[in-house]
């Protein structure tokens, strides 16, 4: 169930859609029943969290821009506290341990290969690349959370995806056009 829903999501195409709903029995958590859209996402934004703060990591000591140098300190201690959440989540549902989503190419997902390049760049030239990769993350989070939303059976995921999805819109309102 979670290998459908995540082919969806890992797409490595350049159009990024979100999941649909899968369709299984639920998994019995701790405080609710886990559905297959609850365990994919779960997993999904686990990894896309993950692969993400390196390239925050960077901004400090790259970046130009104090607004986005400021933006990205702002995302990423959002994202290492989303983390705490999804990582519990991800053991009430009895995930296995190995994320099945890790490293996986799709839409917002950062790859080593962008934050070695990132590393690359500093001034004008890094923050362009932080603000694209950054971008895309954020709208393929409220993409994949929206689907949550709608999918979704497991309360506390819900309500995640929920805080997730008003987190990143307003992360995407800071950053510059582009």
């Amino acid at each position: 169930m979670t290998l459908l829903l995540g082919a969806a999501a890992c797409d490595p195409g350049p159009v990024a859609t979100a999941p649909a709903a899968v369709a299984s029995s639920p998994v019995p958590g701790r405080s609710g029943f886990f559905g297959g859209t609850d365990l994919a996402w779960v997993e999904i934004t686990i990894a896309m969290d993950e692969q993400l703060l390196p390239l925050l990591a960077l901004a400090p000591g790259r970046g130009a821009d104090a607004g986005l140098r400021a933006l990205a300190a702002d995302v990423r201690a959002g994202h290492e506290q989303e983390l705490t959440v999804l990582r519990a989540l991800h053991d009430q549902a009895g995930l296995p341990a190995e994320n099945p989503h890790e490293g996986m190419p799709m839409p917002g997902m950062v790859t080593p290969e962008q934050v070695t390049e990132a590393a690359a760049a500093r001034g004008p030239a890094f923050d362009e690349l932080l603000a694209r990769h950054l971008r895309a993350h954020l709208e393929q989070g409220v993409r994949l959370a929206g689907s949550e939303q709608r999918a979704g059976v497991e309360p506390q995921t819900r309500t995640l995806a929920a805080q997730a999805v008003a987190n990143r819109i307003r992360f995407l309102e800071k950053l510059p056009p582009g």
